[in-house]
C-alpha cells in the first residue's frame, strides 16, 4: 500500500464526507441546486447517507481493500449520476462540481487497484 494511496484515500474520504455532511445538514449551497435540478426532497437523506457510507468505505478500505474498492465504485457511480442529473437539467455550468468529487475517488480506486 503506497503512501500516495493512503493520503489520497483519506483526503477523498474527507472531501466526500464533507459533501455528505453538508447535504445531511441541508446546507443551502448543496440543496439549492438540487431544488433547481428537480431532485425530490425525499431523496436528500438517502443521497447524504450514500455519500457518508462511501466516505466511510474509503477509510475502511485501508484495512479491508475489497470494501474500499466497492466504496470507490459506488461513489464513482453516484457522482456519474450527479453529472447526468446536471446535464439533464441543462445546468452545464455546474457539471464540474460533481467531477471535483469523482476524479479524486477514481484516482484513489486506480491507486488501490495498482497496490
Amino acid at each position: 500500500m503506497s503512501v500516495a494511496y493512503v493520503v489520497l484515500a483519506v483526503v477523498s474520504a474527507l472531501w466526500v464526507g464533507f459533501s455528505g455532511f453538508s447535504l445531511a445538514r441541508r446546507a443551502e449551497f448543496v440543496t439549492q441546486p438540487l431544488v433547481e435540478y428537480g431532485v425530490p426532497r425525499s431523496w436528500w437523506t438517502p443521497l447524504a447517507l450514500a455519500k457518508l457510507a462511501g466516505a466511510a468505505g474509503l477509510l475502511v478500505g485501508l484495512a479491508v481493500p475489497a470494501l474500499g474498492i466497492a466504496a470507490a465504485v459506488g461513489l464513482i457511480l453516484y457522482f456519474l449520476g450527479a453529472v447526468i442529473t446536471n446535464v439533464r437539467a441543462r445546468s452545464y455550468k455546474t457539471v464540474p462540481f460533481p467531477l471535483l468529487y469523482l476524479v479524486p475517488v477514481a484516482v484513489t480506486l486506480g491507486l488501490g487497484l495498482a497496490s
